[in-house]
């Protein structure tokens, strides 16, 4: 079935409309599980089953560049983009097969159900072993597939909960058309997926103020709080969010949206500079003019 002296891969394609950090999270886990020397992500032209994607082919490729460009043994593809037109995952395998030892396929468990209607599906199911991440909501019966390996990955992997928050002007790096508020709970949805701890946000928007609202979160160290800070950077930034300035001290990290204020910082330093009751006496009118932060 495998070429022999060829780089062993694992393929995952999708629409990634748009690319986030559950696509991140199945990558990882499939780096620690598999057997491969390198994860090669395809983003469609048209997933052959629908008729349209939300946001363009290019924007949905340099979206999922830029959140991949940290690992080495991570690429994206744009075969299936170059195309211009649906590709079957077939095709895709066969593309590949010329120059890779395609072991792996990666899809999601809500994939499952109409895996037999895919174009030669027979025949993929001889080439390479599925990889199947699981996701809430949907059973992982793999009855129709010859070999496979499940990937636990506890988080959900649906674009459309994000594309319900965003519009295309997001993705331009325009946010005008997203509330101040969605923003707010969208980071802290973010920051406590990645164990932020006492997440806090209040509300400035009715003083005179430098933001409209500041976010707190807790971090586990000073580490902890440093890489927080870079994937919010790296996960908000295509998806529309302007990162002005990020402050880093011991034990603080603040980010600087705008209107938006970041603070993460360890429970000593929360506690020593009693963040909140500053925040609840300004949001009180208690002084006069602003402070910064």
């Amino acid at each position: 079935m495998f070429k022999k002296g060829l780089e062993g891969i694992a393929l995952y394609g999708g629409s990634f409309d748009p690319p986030h950090f559950g696509h991140k999270m199945v990558v990882k886990e499939a780096i620690s599980a598999l057997s491969v020397q390198k994860v090669i992500i395809i983003p469609t032209f048209l997933n052959p089953f629908k008729s349209h994607s939300y946001y363009e082919p290019e924007q949905r490729l340099e979206m999922t560049k830029e959140m991949f460009q940290e690992y080495d043994s991570i690429s994206v593809s744009d075969f299936e983009i170059k195309e211009q037109k649906p590709t079957a995952t077939a095709m895709t395998i066969a593309h590949f097969q010329k120059r890779y030892e395609v072991k792996y396929l990666i899809i999601g468990a809500d994939n499952l159900a109409s895996i037999d209607k895919w174009y030669n599906f027979k025949w993929i199911n001889e080439q390479i072993t599925w990889v199947v991440a699981t996701r809430a909501g949907h059973e992982a019966n793999c009855d129709k597939l010859k070999d496979y390996v499940i990937l636990e990955v506890n988080v959900d992997i649906s674009s459309t909960k994000i594309r319900n928050q965003l519009t295309k002007e997001n993705a331009q790096m325009s946010i005008n058309e997203m509330s101040v508020e969605e923003r707010a709970e969208r980071i802290v949805t973010f920051l406590d997926s990645k164990k932020a701890e006492e997440l806090e946000v209040f509300n400035l928007e009715e003083i005179e103020y430098i933001a409209k609202r500041v976010v707190i979160a807790n971090a586990i160290s000073s580490k902890h709080a440093a890489a927080l800070a870079d994937q919010l950077k790296k996960e908000l930034k295509p998806l529309g969010e302007v990162f002005l300035h990020i402050d880093e001290s011991e034990d603080w990290v603040v980010v600087d949206l705008g209107d938006i204020l970041i603070h993460i910082m360890t429970s000593d330093a929360r506690q020593m500079y009693s963040m909140e009751e500053f925040l609840a006496e300004l949001s009180a009118g208690k002084f006069s003019s602003p402070h910064i932060l």
